[in-house]
């Protein structure tokens, strides 16, 4: 109770072998759960072994979804997913599903681009695990120039992998798992897809470099181009989440949106009143979901993340259910700003919880330093170092910024109003010096 309860939809065959149907979310392919086949249609002829499904870090994974994170705070199967994400063989690569339903037709005229446009590929691994692979983009020690618009902002690798160690740190436990990989963009890509366009879009440069680029027709070209050395290059790795038609996942704009518009603000720009409005608007009017809005703002203040227009939920677990902290490569871009607009739905509505706020002051304190706890997270990660160390001090700067816009909601409205007791009086004896929930 509380799980996903995965079912993938069974069938048999004739010689009374079974299998399921569509592993990889494709209407018509079916897979072998006991023994081998040889998987037929548009996708690979090599066979896949349906024990290395059924014992794999992925299914577990999946399996281990509930109603309150994406994964448990302990389990050891998280680490070898992250190891598997590194280092596992890959089997297959092609383009993403969001990025094959554009078929290369893109307008030039949109700003917020669909999720298709951005240069990214699909992993498929030898135990039917399934990933996306982010190229680097961007140098860790750059930053984003500051006439650059958050909706066309370069999308950092670093800032995927360093996203989901942050989520992890903080206990929210929204981002699915992601690691930092190195790949042989000959070896691992352009040899391992049959999809000839991808295939067709590599090149060398006149640094006899390998590149290859995106799909889309406005970044379709050499100058959008990402390059190995010669022909490594770096990335992130992010698991799949199980597929829709076991898991399904509804879209939801989010209401603190910008307005993805060179001159235009949005209403809660401009609205000093904006979350009395939403507050009367189902389902942020009670439950879970204004609080989890809340806590995926501190998210992205922290990393610096603008781009967070839309969010995505299960649908089983209903209007409570947590938000999902998908795609935050835009973060990490500036460690020299804080972008304090991030942080409107904390500020105009003055809610929290309180166990969001106890974490957030345990990592104020010596020997639990959320920069500290951070570079030594970090250092796992086969990328390592992850994020500069200007990067992670600014983690420190800013979750100062985060417990200073609660106290001033306390100073305004009082603990009542502003804390959330989602845990009770557990953790009321830690003491936390001058703790904000002492009044």
């Amino acid at each position: 109770m509380g799980h996903l309860d995965l079912k993938w939809p069974s069938c048999q065959r004739a010689d009374g072998t079974v299998c399921v149907c569509g592993l990889d979310g494709r209407p018509g392919e079916e897979e072998l759960i006991s023994g081998k086949l040889t998987r037929t249609g548009n996708v690979t002829g090599r066979l896949y072994n349906s024990k290395d499904y059924l014992t794999s870090n992925w299914l577990k994974f999946h399996l281990a979804i509930d109603r309150y994170a994406l994964y448990p705070r302990s389990e050891t199967f998280l680490d070898l997913l992250l190891e598997d994400l590194a280092i596992l063989d890959i089997r297959e690569v092609d383009y993403t599903y969001d990025e094959k339903a554009l078929k290369g037709r893109c307008n030039c005229k949109e700003v917020v681009k669909p999720s298709g446009v951005h240069l990214k590929v699909l992993l498929k691994f030898q135990d039917f695990g399934k990933a996306i692979f982010k190229p680097m983009r961007q140098k860790r020690d750059e930053e984003t120039p500051g006439d650059v618009f958050y909706f066309v902002d370069i999308q950092r690798h670093n800032a995927e992998i360093a996203a989901f160690h942050l989520d992890r740190i903080l206990d929210f436990r929204r981002v699915p798992p992601v690691a930092g990989r190195r790949v042989h963009l000959t070896k691992e890509i352009q040899d391992l897809t049959r999809n000839e366009q991808l295939k067709g879009s590599f090149f060398t440069s006149p640094e006899n470099n390998v590149c290859f680029y995106s799909r889309c027709l406005y970044s379709c070209k050499t100058e959008y181009a990402v390059c190995g050395k010669p022909h490594q290059l770096e990335g992130s790795v992010a698991a799949f989440l199980p597929d829709l038609y076991i898991a399904q996942r509804e879209l939801v704009k989010n209401p603190w949106s910008r307005s993805y518009k060179f001159t235009d603000k949005a209403e809660w720009e401009t609205n000093p009143n904006y979350c009395k409005k939403i507050k009367r608007i189902p389902p942020y009017n009670a439950g879970n979901r204004l609080l989890n809005v809340i806590e995926m703002a501190i998210f992205d203040f922290l990393t610096g993340n603008m781009d967070r227009h839309h969010f995505e939920v299960f649908t089983k677990f209903g209007k409570d259910g947590y938000i999902i902290h998908f795609d935050n490569a835009r973060g990490f871009g500036k460690h020299s700003h804080d972008e304090l607009s991030i942080l409107a739905p904390l500020t105009q509505c003055c809610r929290i919880k309180k166990s969001t706020v106890l974490r957030l002051e345990l990592l104020t304190q010596p020997g639990y330093r959320l920069s500290d706890v951070m570079r030594e997270s970090l250092l796992r990660d086969t990328l390592s170092p992850v994020l500069t160390e200007p990067h992670l001090l600014a983690l420190d700067r800013r979750l100062q910024v985060i417990l200073k816009a609660v106290r001033e909601c306390i100073h305004q409205h009082g603990v009542a109003d502003v804390i959330v007791d989602d845990v009770g009086d557990a953790f009321d004896l830690m003491d936390f010096n001058t703790s904000i929930l002492a009044g």
